[in-house]
């Protein structure tokens, strides 16, 4: 099968020379496809010394889904896996790994796993030991009435769809403010495909958000499911799979003996939650409150109507 490889920049000169470094060491080869917002550092001057293949947007024009879309149809692979900037393959398998599932024919997509890096804090790292376990696994609509929303659960951070897949179901969807990867993913499911997840295919790849981050990460989610809300009717409310996470956490940090960190994970969670039903009462607000509860700011300039 051959392969694209597909990663949407914005002022990477940070992360890009040990990204595309780990990239060319990788033991499959691959088309590799930078789609860049209209970097102002030396982004595209890094990009341009490991491929040709650079496609240049406005700043403003980014979409989460909309721009891989457009990458994704460019590419001329197979298979199209994609990465974000600030991941870090975990060693030279990585791509072989997520891409090897697909000989599956029935797998419409693959999302390997997510390793905190050291300085990640604990919170950040307990985010990517629920969400990424080290057991591998498959999930199809059969597993529905088991998992509910989490069944559909990907994340574009690092992962692979076969093309032919991302056609059938529309691709990715323009106009979404988060979740293009749980979108699709919750479409292929509904089409007949199977998720698989990789676990032995890794990235480090994680996020330290403060409190009040977390509370506009939260938010945004709940806008997403406020608009997209045929996911929660054919898979289930979310506040189900919160409540394992809330116990989770819990655990993770009387484990670590983290007992002074108690009083953040109550507002943590309780900002999470809080967060989360505002953004389904989104059309309730006006703008200028929206402005200051969501994390992705500029996407309201589209997309609001009172």
């Amino acid at each position: 099968m051959s392969i694209s490889l597909i990663i949407p920049t914005y002022n990477a000169e940070a992360y890009l020379p040990a990204l595309l470094e780990k990239l060319m060491q990788q033991t499959i080869s691959f088309e590799l496809i930078i789609i860049d917002s209209s970097s102002t550092d030396n982004t595209l001057k890094i990009a341009q010394n490991y491929t040709e293949h650079i496609i240049s947007i406005k700043k403003e024009s980014f979409d989460h889904g909309g721009t891989r879309r457009q990458a994704a149809k460019y590419a001329t692979g197979e298979i199209v896996v994609f990465l974000t900037q600030d991941a870090l393959p975990y060693d030279h398998t990585s791509i072989e790994k997520i891409v090897s599932v697909f000989e599956n024919e029935a797998i419409g997509a693959a999302y390997g796993r997510q390793l905190p890096y050291a300085n990640t804090s604990l919170f950040g790292k307990h985010l990517r030991l629920f969400n990424y376990p080290s057991t591998s696994y498959l999930r199809s609509a059969n597993d529905i009435d088991t998992y509910g929303i989490k069944t559909a659960f990907l994340s574009d951070s690092f992962a692979a769809y076969r093309k032919s897949a991302l056609e059938e179901v529309a691709w990715f969807k323009d106009g979404l403010i988060v979740g293009e990867d749980s979108y699709l993913g919750a479409k292929l499911i509904v089409a007949g495909y199977t998720l698989a997840y990789v676990a032995n295919a890794q990235v480090y790849h994680a996020h330290s958000y403060s409190p009040i981050e977390e509370f506009q990460r939260y938010f945004d989610i709940g806008v997403f499911h406020k608009r997209e809300s045929w996911i929660l009717d054919a898979f289930g409310k979310a506040e189900g799979e919160g409540g394992r996470y809330i116990k989770s956490e819990f655990a993770y940090l009387l484990k670590h003996h983290a007992y002074h960190r108690i009083p953040e994970f109550f507002l943590r969670n309780g900002l999470k939650y809080l967060g989360y039903k505002l953004g389904q009462k989104h059309q309730l607000l006006p703008l200028f409150a929206i402005r200051k509860l969501t994390m992705h700011t500029h996407w309201w300039n589209k997309h609001y109507k009172a």
